[in-house]
């Protein structure tokens, strides 16, 4: 038996997965190794933090640890984007005071900030803003309005004000700030991620298809083949919302920044609106941002905290996401522990509600035809699994998009795709290096791994899908039913 498969390495019937920032409460390879041990799935590079040789040693201990255990755990790479933010004070910090005057200004030292002004790194943000603007700094927690724009300063007035301190974010309420989506420094760590070899690559404040595809070509010249999650942050995201689905290959509902723009009572509408289009489209979703965030400190989150996650899952989200919780929070293994007991639960709720697939629709593709034929016979028939040979992670891709309680199996020789299909709710990657292209024999090996994983018993009804050319990517085209037990026929 391959070491991937040893029984037990699919022990969870958690079908949500988890996606773990890591950072310096989990750069030690014990507790990556618990992270993935608790249940997470994916973790997340940070690229606005650190060097590259810091993602590079967090991507082996990854690899290590999940080979240890027999996971495959994908690794996501997060692009900083464009820098919106404010500079430096000299006093670390600052106190506004409601209705005091207050100056962003393009023009100084970025380390000498003080209680009437400040630096700011994105310099046409004079050029982008207008008297009457609302500025939103640190995710919303200050607010202010611009006064007038003269020379390279923003005088503004405090409408919200409070404690500030270095670097934090700005947004515009409504959006509309001109920032490019891909920056120099994307640019950079592209190549970084190319070299690491991610899974996924997340592109931070895209506005447009276009923003994605540019991305997609910076990737290809680096040789890279990870596929892209666009995150959906901007105001101006909304209106483009499904040319962008379209052009990536995942999206994150990156609820902090959008929240900030659009207003944080249209965000709940928009998240339940952008995850069905997403799985309407046949896109991987993750929701993300301040979901456990009480857990950064405290050893339990509040109740508020339990349901943001719970609804989530009940939306029908991939995966749900850690930021600081487990890059910099005291308590990285209890959060992700605590984050898969929501998950499980909440799904109890909908294991009754088997969906259906979109059968009024032409299909695309013959592969994809069998995905839905097989999820559709699987749920309206006593099936123990469904198991798919695949060399691209598609077909077990469609089949995660229609709701169903059956275990998928994505059985796959690549260890690309096993890492890929991490990141689809319901699915589970299974090592099957065969070399056999006789069908009944490959059916027989599929049974005999399952049954020794001790996932399947005697009588029990399983669902293959396969290519008559096995090996070819794209080339499902057959379905086939067996029963654990039964003499398998040759096809």
């Amino acid at each position: 038996m391959h070491p991937l498969n040893t029984p037990g390495y699919l022990s969870s019937t958690r079908r949500t997965k988890i996606v773990a920032t890591l950072g310096p409460a989990s750069d030690k390879p014990q507790v990556i190794d618990e992270l993935i041990r608790a249940g997470v799935d994916v973790v997340r590079l940070n690229f606005s933090h650190g060097k590259a040789a810091d993602h590079q040693h967090r991507a082996d201990m990854v690899r290590e640890a999940a080979r240890k255990q027999g996971r495959f755990i994908a690794i996501l790479g997060d692009l900083q984007g464009p820098k919106i933010r404010i500079d430096r004070f000299k006093t670390g910090k600052i106190e506004l005071v409601d209705g005091a005057s207050f100056v962003l200004d393009a023009d100084m030292d970025r380390d000498s900030g003080d209680e009437t002004a400040v630096g700011i790194t994105y310099k046409a943000l004079v050029t982008d803003s207008r008297p009457e603007d609302v500025l939103l700094l640190d995710d919303g927690r200050i607010v202010l309005q611009v006064e007038a724009v003269v020379g390279n300063q923003i005088r503004t007035r405090v409408i919200v004000g409070g404690e500030l301190s270095n670097n934090k974010g700005i947004n515009r309420q409504g959006g509309g700030l001109s920032a490019p989506a891909i920056t120099e420094k994307d640019r950079e760590d592209i190549k970084t991620a190319s070299l690491i070899g991610v899974d996924y690559i997340a592109v931070s404040f895209p506005r447009t298809g276009e923003d994605i595809h540019e991305a997609r070509r910076l990737l290809q010249e680096a040789g890279c083949t990870a596929h892209i999650v666009a995150k959906i942050e901007r105001a101006e995201a909304i209106e483009s919302i499904r040319e962008i689905i379209e052009a990536s290959d995942a999206i994150m509902i990156a609820r902090g920044d959008l929240g900030v723009e659009i207003g944080d009572a249209e965000l709940p509408a928009v998240q339940k609106a952008f995850i069905r289009m997403a799985r309407d489209m046949n896109r991987p979703v993750i929701t993300a941002t301040q979901m456990m965030e009480t857990m950064i400190t405290n050893p339990i989150p509040t109740r508020a905290e339990v349901f943001d996650v719970a609804n989530a899952v009940l939306d029908g989200t991939d995966a749900v996401m850690l930021s600081a919780e487990t890059a910099a929070g005291k308590h990285p293994v209890r959060v992700v522990e605590t984050m898969a007991r929501i998950c499980h639960r909440a799904e109890y709720q909908i294991e009754a509600k088997r969906g259906q697939p979109p059968l009024d629709i032409p299909f695309e593709r013959i592969d994809q035809a069998i995905a839905y034929s097989a999820i559709y016979t699987a749920n309206h028939l006593s099936v123990a699994a469904i198991v798919a040979l695949t060399e691209s992670g598609a077909t077990p891709l469609w089949m995660s998009r229609v709701n169903t309680d059956i275990p998928i199996y994505a059985f796959t020789r690549s260890e690309v795709a096993a890492r890929r299909v991490a990141l689809y709710r319901g699915v589970q990657a299974v090592h099957f290096p065969y070399s056999s292209t006789d069908h009944a024999e490959v059916n027989r090996l599929v049974l005999e791994t399952l049954t020794q994983m001790e996932r399947l018993d005697e009588g029990d009804i399983v669902i293959i899908t396969k290519g008559d050319l096995m090996g070819e990517m794209g080339g499902t085209n057959a379905m086939k039913i067996v029963r654990v037990g039964d003499i398998i026929s040759a096809e």
